[in-house]
């Protein structure tokens, strides 16, 4: 499943070519994907601007001139590819993924197509369909059943160990477990909850509770692991994110973060860490698989 740093890549990948865009047509190719497309999709769309791009978590975020916004999960295999019908490079500065060619043929699986006034072709290609699309009026964004229970962005300004302590607060989970709880911190996932962990030097069994005191303030180590957490995901995002499977970026190409990690999918080799004589390990912890050194990992 995309976390949060490959939603990033994809968002500024198409953000140069939807904002300030209008859908001139939109084809919806199917009815559903992991769950049915709202009804009158294509209409809904087809005619307004997108104002804004952003992203919660591992959702997309695009802003209708409507005043709906359109809410996109990538699901487990579904990608953004932009094309041009000129083949004209990028307009305006660089962007990380946005890339122009040529219009391919319309791919396998590429379920929903939007084309735009300023000649951008992005198909949304999804062959698993653990994907999804859904409107939602701006106005009851707040309490919109996939969004509203969100932890805190852990990338913000307001995410720090202080935050981060208080969500742990007598926890008896471990904190593996609990960093991958969308509910404490949003947009994590098992790979960098993994990494994360090895870079703070805790271990994944650790107690949850164990970075906070009785009262909920943070202690050394919810420092530590708040500066990890940052520190791991704006890496990934430099690096375009991690391709295991079927992350790619919206011009094709994939990332390359997989080849940063210390631990993830590392069983069995040396620890990264300087002066530690520890041997990556795999374990199970909530039907998971989690990669950590049992040395430098306390």
């Amino acid at each position: 499943m995309p976390e949060l740093p490959e939603v990033e890549t994809v968002r500024r990948g198409l953000q140069p070519v939807m904002e300030g865009a209008r859908f001139t047509h939109v084809e919806a190719r199917r009815g559903d994907l992991r769950w049915p497309l709202p009804k009158d999709f294509a209409q809904r769309l087809e005619g307004h601007t997108v104002t804004g791009l952003g992203r919660r978590a591992k959702y997309l975020l695009a802003d209708l001139s409507s005043g709906d916004v359109l809410l996109m999960h990538l699901g487990m295999s579904g990608s953004f590819r932009v094309t041009h019908e000129r083949g004209e490079s990028a307009p305006g500065k660089a962007t990380p993924g946005a890339y122009y060619h040529e219009r391919p043929k319309a791919a396998a699986h590429d379920h929903v197509v939007f084309e735009m006034s300023n000649g951008a072709h992005i198909a949304f290609n999804d062959p698993r369909r653990f994907g999804s699309m859904k409107l939602v009026p701006r106005a009851t964004l707040d309490e919109e059943p996939l969004l509203r229970a969100l932890g805190p962005e852990p990338l913000g300004n307001a995410f720090d160990a202080a935050m981060l302590a208080r969500a742990c607060r007598g926890k008896k989970t471990s904190l593996k477990a609990a960093l991958s709880d969308q509910r404490v911190v949003a947009g994590l996932g098992n790979i960098y909850v993994c990494e994360a962990l090895h870079r703070a030097q805790l271990s994944p069994k650790r107690r949850a509770s164990t970075i906070a005191t009785r009262a909920g303030a943070p202690n050394e180590r919810a420092g530590r692991l708040v500066e990890a957490i940052k520190a791991v995901l704006q890496d990934a995002i430099k690096a375009g994110g991690s391709s295991l499977r079927d992350h790619k970026r919206t011009n094709g190409e994939l990332g390359l973060f997989q080849h940063n990690f210390r631990v993830y999918d590392r069983e069995g080799e040396h620890c990264p860490t300087r002066g530690c004589s520890g041997i990556v390990k795999r374990i199970v912890q909530t039907g998971r698989s989690t990669f950590f050194c049992p040395v430098c990992q306390r």
